[in-house]
């Protein structure tokens, strides 16, 4: 997915190079006899006299043409090269590249992710993610295999998910009913609550974020990518020297995240919990019924406005056609005061998860589904100058990336929160 910068020179036709020297000629001398007797010579001469960058330059290209994956090899630790073949760069992020390797032994694949620990905030994604990872075991959620550490990079080998993200699963079925969104959800919900038991907040749950294990239909759905993740506050797990707690109060007031699936109370700058996620899975679950967003504005001050104050409907196309009990489940999670809203325990035992058979409609919401995301991906493309034709199901959810300075955002009040550059 990255490619070097460098500029790669054209090759020199044969029998030419740049003129290094002047050659002279008498009057009677003729011309003739030196492109018969002296050319090659010459030739020959001013090619032997290139310098070593320029040897070295060609060799890079050379190298660069033949195995386009080097600029991603020389980045690794010997030691990891030594274990695993590296295939090729599946992913990145401000702090991360993520590639797609083979244990050299066993041809297994896996995926390791690339953290660069350089800087301070490198420094603290790196081990929060590492600190959650090392915890976590669960099926729906990724595990973590091994890890390489050095003095700037962390290596993280990953298993590897090679069955598509969630909405990409959607779009490639012939049909989609509910009954195929609460088996998808029952495994996100599993994982919530197994990380919210753990106390830890994922704080940058969307689609992209959820993968299938391999591309059968019985795969099980992971949880990816906590580089966001901190521990919640008020969990069992809360440690008790307190230069931990200072840090967890930091991370609990911190506004970070895609912007479409924030709650409220993180957008306001209030102190939050686990029940952050569980918005999102509402948002979550709201688009896989239907294919567009609850709260969804070019703008993204508009955009944070409409989220504080909660609105949204069930208008339009396919939600006269969805069932009374997904449209509570969607309520309770999108509640807007926290405390109020459903756990992940709670929403495993909603009715509408649990007796799938009886509270949720048969009918067919692909096609409505697949027709909101191509619009939704229309009107992106349309506001990006020179980006070609995707996906519907990548590029229409993806409008909102993770959130960056808080001048960049507009929200200047310093007491409101503190935003987190991450990928």
């Amino acid at each position: 997915m990255g490619s070097g910068s460098g500029k790669v020179l054209p090759e020199s036709s044969k029998g030419f190079c740049p003129l290094r020297s002047v050659a002279f000629f008498r009057k009677d001398e003729k011309f003739d006899g030196f492109k018969d007797k002296k050319q090659t010579f010459l030739w020959s001469w001013r090619r032997d006299q290139r310098t070593s960058e320029e040897v070295k330059e060609s060799v890079r290209v050379e190298e660069s043409v033949k195995n386009p994956n080097g600029k991603f090899r020389a980045k690794f630790d010997p030691r990891v090269t030594a274990r695993y073949d590296i295939k090729a760069l599946i992913g990145r992020g401000s702090f991360s590249r993520v590639v797609r390797v083979e244990h050299r032994c066993t041809r297994q694949p896996f995926a390791i992710k690339l953290l660069e620990v350089k800087g301070r905030e490198g420094h603290n994604t790196c081990q929060a993610e590492l600190g959650v990872l090392r915890r976590v075991n669960h099926a729906n959620v990724i595990h973590l295999v091994e890890v390489f550490e050095t003095a700037h990079r962390v290596y993280l080998v990953l298993e590897l998910a090679t069955g598509g993200e969630l909405l990409e699963r959607v779009v490639a079925r012939g049909s989609f009913r509910e009954r195929d969104a609460t088996r998808a959800l029952m495994m996100v919900a599993n994982g919530l609550c197994y990380l919210h038991t753990l106390g830890v907040i994922h704080r940058d749950l969307k689609p992209e974020n959820l993968l299938y294990y391999h591309p059968g239909q019985d795969s099980r759905l992971i949880i990816t990518d906590f580089g966001l993740a901190c521990w919640d506050n008020q969990s069992p797990a809360k440690r008790s020297d307190s230069s931990c707690n200072e840090t967890k109060d930091w991370a609990l007031r911190t506004l970070c995240g895609t912007p479409e699936y924030l709650a409220p109370e993180m957008v306001a700058g209030r102190p939050y919990n686990s029940a952050v996620d569980l918005w999102a899975l509402g948002v979550i679950t709201y688009i896989l019924l239907s294919g567009s967003l609850p709260f969804d504005h070019t703008s993204r001050p508009r955009l944070l406005r409409a989220i504080l104050r909660g609105n949204y409907s069930f208008h339009g196309n396919p939600w006269n056609s969805v069932s009374t009990q997904a449209k509570s489940f969607i309520d309770r999670l999108l509640t807007f005061n926290p405390e109020d809203r459903m756990t992940a325990e709670e929403a495993l035992r909603h009715p509408w998860l649990v007796s799938t058979a009886a509270c949720s409609s048969n009918k067919n919401l692909h096609r409505s589904i697949s027709r909101n995301l191509q619009q939704r991906a229309s009107r992106a493309s349309s506001r990006r100058p020179g980006s070609g034709s995707a996906q519907s199901s990548r590029l229409a959810m993806r409008s909102g990336t993770r959130l960056g300075s808080a001048s960049r955002l507009g929200l200047g009040n310093k007491s409101q929160c503190s935003l987190k550059v991450t990928t």
